[in-house]
Formats: structure tokens, sequence, C-alpha cells
């Protein structure tokens, strides 16, 4: 699937490396990654466990810095910015989508979705507004006021998705968002996830060991041995 080469680049990614300590020995992770991420495109990484996907986005989302290599979101040189930088841009620009969902069972749909907002200061009226809009145009808002819990395991991840969205972010990270749910949930899932991407034109990069979905996005990138592989 192609999407127009004009499409505004929010991503773009240059020779990063990254290793940690593993028991007694260094591993290396990452091997000089480079990629770019465009507005309304979804990207899939596929490759084996292990192989560095999960590390990737685990940089990418600025929850590490690497050792070396640059990243810049929307023009933004980010991969050495201070703490406080990194975690602003985290609230503001980036969305994370995880295999288990992560919802606070004690709390309603819209409850869940508006916290990110909550966390950034909006009022309660205006958090829980957006949440409701969020979940409205991913087929949920007729569920905005049940705990999370009573939910099916799909809904639930569809949720994850829409706490991931509300504050409209410009990139959205995705790993194995599918990967707890049937096939039917895991089509339904990636599709509203497509869809919301090209509406919003937001940059997403998803990871997947599932080759269906991944064969639906705009590219695949294979990796292997903290490299990607030549096409």
């Amino acid at each position: 699937m192609e999407t127009s080469g004009s499409a505004q680049e929010l991503l773009r990614v240059n020779k990063l490396e990254h290793s940690f300590i593993e028991g007694e020995g260094k591993v290396h992770a990452l091997r000089g990654v480079s990629l770019e991420a465009r507005a309304g495109e979804v990207t899939a990484i596929v490759g084996p466990s292990g192989c560095g996907k999960s590390t990737l986005l685990y940089l990418l989302g600025l929850l590490d810095r690497p050792d070396q290599g640059e990243i810049r979101l929307e023009e933004e040189s980010v991969a050495q910015a201070s703490d406080e930088i990194r975690t602003s841009l985290r609230n503001r620009k980036i969305g994370f989508v995880f295999q288990f969902h992560f919802l606070i069972k004690e709390l309603t749909v819209c409850e869940n979705v508006a916290l990110p907002l909550r966390k950034a200061g909006l009022s309660e009226k205006d958090a829980s507004d957006r949440a409701a809009e969020v979940l409205r145009k991913l087929g949920l808002g007729d569920k905005c006021e049940r705990f999370a819990n009573k939910l099916s395991g799909g809904e639930q991840q569809r949720v994850a998705i829409a706490r991931a969205l509300v504050h409209s972010p410009a990139l959205l990270l995705a790993d194995e968002p599918t990967g707890n749910l049937d096939s039917s949930n895991s089509e339904k899932v990636f599709e509203l996830l497509l869809q919301f991407a090209r509406k919003e034109r937001i940059a997403v990069i998803l990871v997947t060991h599932n080759s269906e979905l991944a064969e639906k996005c705009d590219r695949i990138l294979r990796m292997r041995d903290g490299r990607f592989l030549s096409d």
C-alpha cells in the first residue's frame, strides 16, 4: 500500500546505536538504524524476537537515550534532550499502545481515556468532553460510562487506543497492539487504527508478528540483529 510521497515528515531517525548490559555481557541491540515516518502513514516493523524492535520503540518514545544517533520529531532534535523536555514531548506529541491495555478497572472508559489530559492540566470537563469525542470516533461512544473491566478484550484495546490518541499526538507507537486478540478483533482494532491515522494525519509505527496486518501497512521494515534488512 502506497501513500503520497509529499506527506509531511514527522519523524526522522538517523544511525541509532544502542546497547545494554545483560548478565555479564553486553548486548548490542541497535546497529545504525535509520528510518522516517510521515503524516497519515502506518509503518510496520517485523522481525524475530530479540532483534531490537521493542528497543527501538523504547528509544523513539523518549523513554531512554541512544548511545549514538539522532532522533528528530517534527524537526526538533530530541535524542539527547533534557528529562524535562522529553517528558513534555511524550505528553504532547507521542501516544503509546501496547499488547496489554493497562486500563484501570475501577475507572469508567471515559475516565481512563481522559487520564492523559488530566495529567496535562485540563479541567475534568474539558478532558471528559475530549475523551468522549475520541471514543465516538472509535465506535465506543455508547461505552463511555461503563467500567473498563466490563468490556470485551477487543473493546478494551480500542479504549487503550483512544487513550493514546486523545491528546492528538504527532506520533503513535504501537507494540504488538493486537497480539492479545483473536483474528476478528485484531482486524477491527487494526482497521480503526489505520483509519484514525489517515484522518488525523498521525504517523504510526507498529511492531507486529502478524504478517497479514503488516502487509496492510504502508511500509514494512524487516529487522534482524539490530539492523533493518535491505529489500
